[in-house]
Formats: C-alpha cells, structure tokens, sequence
C-alpha cells in the first residue's frame, strides 16, 4: 500500500492552497437525507440520501456536547457550528487520525449520530469509544480505535475491533458514498450499539458497565479530507427501574431462563426488551484480513 492515502478518484492530490473552499448547506429542518455535506455534492447524493431521522432515545434529552479541541490529532481540524464538523488530513494522509468527544459516557444512555461525507474509502474509517489511553495519531494506516483494550471500534469495512481482535458485524460500506452512522452507548446494560442510515445492527460490544475509567466517543480516519458532522446528540435520564433490569439481567442470558421464572407478563416483557440472542460473531481470519487490507474484498449487495 502508499504511505499516502488519496481518494482512488483523485491520484494526484492539490496543495491545500489549490483546492476551492467548501461551500456549506444552510440549515434547514431537522431531519435526514444529506446534511452536512458540501453543496456541491448534495446533487450527487441526491438519489442515495438516507431515509429520515431516527433517534433510539424518543424520551431522552438533547445533549450539546462537542468535539475536544485539545484531544485530537494534529491531522484533524474542527469547523462549523460549536466545532461539530470534523475534517481529516486536510491536505494527504500518511497516517491515521483521530479526534475524542467531550462527553463522559458512563453510568448513562447516549445517542448521537454523524453523517459521514462522500469520502468513504481507504484502510480505515472508525467509529466508537475510548478511553483516555486510546491513541489519537498514529504514522501509519492501522485500525486504530480497537487496537487494544482501551477502544471498542467499528469500521467502515463492517469490522468491529477490540483489544486487536476484528469481528464481523455487516457489510462493507459503500466507497465514496455519504453515510449516516448513529451510536447507542447504554451505561447501565453494558452494551453500545450501531445504527447505519437508520437501521439497527444490532449489540456489537456488551461488557462496558465493568470498566472503571471514562469512556469517550471517538473517530478516527486514513482517509484524505474525510468530513464527519455531528448531526444528533441525545442523553436519556435512568430511572431505578433500569438499574434493577441491568443487575438482573445479568444472571438471566436467554428467553428460556426469563421463561423459567414465569413471572408477571408485563414485568417478561420489560426485562426480555435488552435479551439479544444472536448468534454470535466470526473473527475474520488471516485471509480476509489480507484481502480487506489491500480493497480487494467485494462489496456484496
């Protein structure tokens, strides 16, 4: 692979100083489609736009956290309003880039969602959690956010990384698409969860009640002038309830043990909502890493 990562599109990339300034999209209703990205790319994505809004957290609250100025990347540079817009490798990557959120995330439900610009291709776009420990620059294409225990990352590449294992979660993303991405991190179950245009992927890391330190939202890009808007950022009050549930739950793993305690329906309901029985997921082997590696993996409909 280059040690410089360009759009395949684009081989030749211009010096900053050559390149037209990027005209922003005036702020208009809330909802989906393409918000955040640059004019001139919004007729493009026209036909591709994702469908409206969807929030997992109907009774949370909003949630105006932001961007850390001081805990990014020296390759990320912040814009727009309350710096919510996170631009990548403003000129050409040699690396990987990363930026951390504002938000402390533990002991607490959160949602918030960004809409990811055209520029979706390279070794890796991520997003997840981090702790403080988690690395934010590194000089080399890697999966950063995952690499060891102290990020749990998804890529664009439908691969979740932790402790530097890789999972399969879904399908690739698009290349050179605009995406709407959404992250549900639930402080109380343990678990944070994936929304891609608006449909849910389902749990893909549990555990996360058991960690002591701080937990931050967190992206990171190879890419060259890759753009992330944070569009949606909602937290929800925990009610007792909830914590009650989360202790539970935690000895009753399937619907054949809540069934075995035959308790009030309403009560089974409640606590069958956060039992997820899926099955669980493949670690990508040698192979397919290889081949993620190097963009020969086919994007499958």
């Amino acid at each position: 692979m280059s040690d410089v990562e360009v759009d395949p599109l684009q081989p030749h990339p211009l010096p900053i100083a050559a390149i037209a300034p990027r005209r922003r999209r005036p702020t208009g209703r809330r909802g989906g489609g393409a918000g955040g990205l640059s004019s001139g790319s919004l007729d493009a994505a026209s036909s591709t736009s994702p469908p409206p809004r969807f929030c997992p957290l109907p009774n949370g609250v909003e949630d105006n956290w932001t961007w850390s100025k001081r805990h990014r990347s020296k390759e990320v540079v912040l814009r727009g309003p309350n710096s919510r817009t996170v631009h990548f490798h403003p000129n050409w990557s040699k690396g990987t880039a990363g930026v951390q959120g504002k938000r402390s995330l533990n002991n607490g439900r959160h949602y918030w969602e960004l809409h990811v610009s055209q520029r979706v291709f390279g070794t890796s776009i991520m997003f997840g959690i981090g702790t403080k420990s988690a690395r934010l620059h590194a000089n080399a294409f890697r999966n950063m956010l995952g690499e060891n225990e102290h990020g749990w990352g998804l890529s664009h590449k439908g691969v979740l990384w932790h402790e530097g294992v890789a999972l399969l979660y879904t399908k690739r993303f698009r290349e050179n698409q605009p995406t709407q991405i959404g992250v549900l991190f639930d402080g109380i179950e343990g678990t944070l969860t994936f929304y891609k245009d608006g449909k849910c992927l389902g749990v893909a890391f549990r555990g996360l009640d058991q960690i002591d330190e701080p937990l931050y939202p967190i992206v990171c890009s190879t890419a060259a002038k890759t753009e992330m808007t944070l569009k949606c950022t909602r937290r929800e009050f925990v009610n007792l309830q909830d914590r009650c549930r989360a202790v539970i739950m935690r000895r009753v793993r399937s619907a054949a043990q809540l069934e075995k305690l035959k308790l009030p329906l309403p009560i089974t309901d409640y606590l069958s909502e956060v039992i997820d029985e899926k099955k669980p997921l493949r670690q990508v082997d040698p192979l397919e890493m290889c081949i993620m590696n190097y963009d020969l993996y086919e994007v499958r409909e």
